[in-house]
Parts: C-alpha cells; sequence; structure tokens
C-alpha cells in the first residue's frame, strides 16, 4: 500500500470509528430510557422515529458487541382464577367479531400475583386494548370481588369510558360475581367473558402482565408488600403507561399515542 493511499484510509477509519461510537453511545441511551427492556428492533424504530438511520442488524449487533441485552425471558404463568362455577350458557365472548379500531371500544382486566417476604400480593388492572394503557388497577393480599371492583371504580373515575364499551375478562369467581356485574351495568358497561380453557382471548391482559413479571418482577425479592405496592405503582404509572414505547403505536407510550391523537376528544378526565 502506498503512503498517500494509508493515510487516506486511516482519515476514513478514525471518521468511520467516530462515527460508529456516537452510533453506540445513542443505542445505550435508548436502551438506558427502556429500563433494559428494549431489544434491537424497538430500539431500532425508536432511533428511526428521532430521524436516525437504523437497521435491526447493526443494531443487534452493536447491542451485542457493548453487552446490551434486554431483560425478556420466557417464563410461564398459570392461571389464578377459579371458573367451575362458570361453564354454562350465559358468559358470553363479546369480542370475537369485534374489530378493535378506537381507543375505549374494549377494555380488558385480568388478576396476577407478585410474591413477597410477607406473603402473596394480588394485582387487578384494567386495560385499554387499542392504547394499551392501564386504566386503574388495585393491590390487596386477598384475591376477592372486591379486588376487581376497586380497579374498575379507579378506571371509571379517572377515565370517562363511554356507554357501550365492553370489558372483558376470563370467568373466574371474582368477575362473575354480581357486585362486579352491577358495577359496569351501573356505568353502562357491557360484561365479556373468555371461554373457558381459552387464555387467548383474553390475550392484551396476559401480554400485560407477561411484560410486568418480565420486567419488574422476576428477579426482584420484594421483602414486604409495601415494596411490591411501590414497584407496580413506579412501572405501571412511570413507566409502562408514559414512557413505555410499544411498536404497534408507531413507537410512542400508551399515553403519547393518546395525547398525540386522541387529546380533542377529552377522553382523560383526572
Amino acid at each position: 500500500m502506498s503512503r498517500s493511499g494509508y493515510y487516506t484510509w486511516f482519515k476514513c477509519h478514525e471518521r468511520r470509528e467516530e462515527k460508529l461510537a456516537t452510533y453506540v453511545t445513542l443505542i445505550r441511551s435508548v436502551f438506558e430510557e427502556g429500563e433494559g427492556t428494549y431489544g434491537a428492533e424497538r430500539i431500532s424504530g425508536v432511533m428511526r422515529r428521532r430521524g436516525h438511520k437504523a437497521s435491526f442488524g447493526k443494531v443487534a449487533a452493536c447491542m451485542n458487541r457493548e453487552g446490551l441485552r434486554s431483560i425478556h425471558n420466557r417464563r410461564g404463568r398459570r392461571s389464578l382464577t377459579d371458573s367451575r362455577k362458570s361453564r354454562g350458557e350465559g358468559y358470553a365472548n363479546l369480542t370475537a367479531e369485534t374489530d378493535v379500531s378506537r381507543p375505549f371500544q374494549i377494555i380488558s382486566s385480568d388478576i396476577s400475583y407478585i410474591r413477597t417476604g410477607e406473603g402473596f400480593e394480588y394485582l387487578c388492572h384494567v386495560k385499554d386494548v387499542k392504547s394499551g394503557t392501564v386504566l386503574g388497577y388495585s393491590m390487596s393480599d386477598r384475591m376477592k370481588s372486591e379486588l376487581v371492583e376497586q380497579a374498575i371504580r379507579r378506571a371509571v373515575k379517572c377515565w370517562a369510558i363511554p356507554a357501550g364499551c365492553i370489558f372483558h375478562s376470563d370467568r373466574g369467581s371474582q368477575y362473575t360475581s354480581a357486585v362486579v356485574g352491577e358495577l359496569l351495568s351501573r356505568n353502562g358497561i357491557r360484561q365479556s367473558f373468555s371461554r373457558v380453557g381459552k387464555p387467548g382471548d383474553n390475550a392484551w391482559s396476559e401480554s400485560f402482565f407477561a411484560n410486568l413479571k418480565k420486567e419488574s418482577v422476576h428477579w426482584v425479592h420484594f421483602k414486604t408488600r409495601a415494596e411490591a405496592r411501590q414497584a407496580m405503582f413506579e412501572y405501571i404509572e412511570g413507566f409502562y403507561n408514559t414512557r413505555r414505547v410499544q411498536k404497534r403505536l408507531g413507537y410512542l407510550s400508551p399515553m403519547g399515542w393518546l395525547e398525540n391523537g386522541y387529546r380533542e376528544n377529552s377522553i382523560m378526565v383526572a
């Protein structure tokens, strides 16, 4: 190689290394914004939304070289609710033929548990299917119908949920209780149920809990119930609703997506 050729290569190499370092810094910044929950695909989407060029392959290679790995790992989830008493007629699935095209058309709910040093803490959430926003949630050391009732009351209090909205859940006794049915009816909300043995009918809530467990519960030991409740508040209100971007929302957070496209509808009350 000629002397001039070497120096030309060297200058270009320096510029490439500087450009790569800037690129890696940007990847790390987005990764840290996602608190370690974003993989290469989501980071690529966020970067493109912000006007940067970002291919999945290049982002994945940089992340691998820098040791940046999403905390997501597959882990099973067992059903908590008992539907043995609700296997007959009268528990229609109103979502089966419904095309979800707008916020507050369908809201879904489910219950999961958080292990603590003081015993299981149960979490019930109510989620808007279209935007993914968690509208209300409640926690308790007992898995009773009051757990569901409180989550619904919080959702109704904070959001102007329109009459005719479908509330979808499994057939657990907490959801088929008279008090929950009456509460929904008084607010003009129609109740819908998954088929027996078909958890996929409520995949919206299943996916939320899968993400919550992977991103804020697994590998964490909560000594007290208070610690678990604080962690769930920080995850739902401080991260999931407000900062955690989703590919299907154009790499916006649930609240960001609602505010971006539906501010004029005055959906939010408080």
